[in-house]
């Protein structure tokens, strides 16, 4: 195959314990999936259906990359998430299904440009610019699943400059993850290399240049980097 222009190179992530990387197709987001934030951003608390948005897949920034403060934003945000990896997809999943379509898990920043959604919310307006930025998702590396031994009390922890900034637990999501891929399955026709960041627990606020983040999803994935 030939081609006018250079393809762009591959998004992936590193896998612990193996020398291949994780290719990374898409990448969707749950919003508001932790009740304590949804508060916090003055959000009502829905048990519905998720609320899914989008990142290009060119937004990771993997290996502990430093982190470039993005253009056109004073109030750039962290969400600590964490984020599944899918080796499966198909659509209209059960749930045995999405449970067998995880590959494994990481933890990851949801970078938001906190001022252009606060416009886009007022406007009624989608919250691309806000959170489909260049950079928006530093993610660690991934933990396959048979060796994650995730469960309701393991925790998430982000800390800035060595002070903790966000903590809970998995067990304090509104959707888990089987319901996450399920929903997205009736939406999307999933496949392997897509990424699903899970939502944010509360103590969501700013980043300046010069920060450093350590983000931990417990006994899974750590990721530490320097915004610049």
């Amino acid at each position: 195959m030939r081609y006018l222009i250079d393809p762009p190179a591959i998004p992936s992530l590193p896998v612990i314990g193996r020398e291949e990387r994780f290719p990374v197709r898409r990448v969707f987001c749950v919003g508001r999936n932790y009740a304590e934030h949804a508060r916090e951003m003055g959000a009502t608390v829905e048990s519905g259906a998720p609320m899914f948005f989008c990142k290009p897949a060119d937004a990771i920034v993997a290996d502990g990359a430093d982190l470039p403060y993005p253009q056109a934003t004073s109030d750039l945000h962290h969400e600590v998430e964490m984020v599944v990896a899918l080796k499966a997809g198909g659509r209209d999943l059960d749930a045995a299904q999405a449970g067998a379509a995880i590959f494994g898990y990481g933890v990851g920043l949801d970078l938001t440009r906190r001022d252009l959604q606060a416009i886009a919310k007022a406007k009624s307006h989608p919250w691309d610019v806000a959170k489909a930025f260049d950079h928006s998702a530093p993610v660690s590396a991934l933990r396959m699943a048979e060796d994650a031994g995730i469960g309701p009390d393991t925790e998430l922890r982000l800390e800035v400059n060595g002070a903790l900034r966000q903590h809970g637990r998995l067990g304090d999501m509104i959707h888990g993850v089987a319901d996450i891929i399920r929903a997205l399955s009736t939406l999307f026709e999933l496949k392997p290399g897509d990424l699903i960041f899970t939502g944010t627990p509360a103590g969501v606020a700013a980043l300046q240049r010069g920060d450093r983040f350590h983000a931990e999803l417990q006994h899974v994935a750590t990721l530490d980097g320097t915004v610049i």
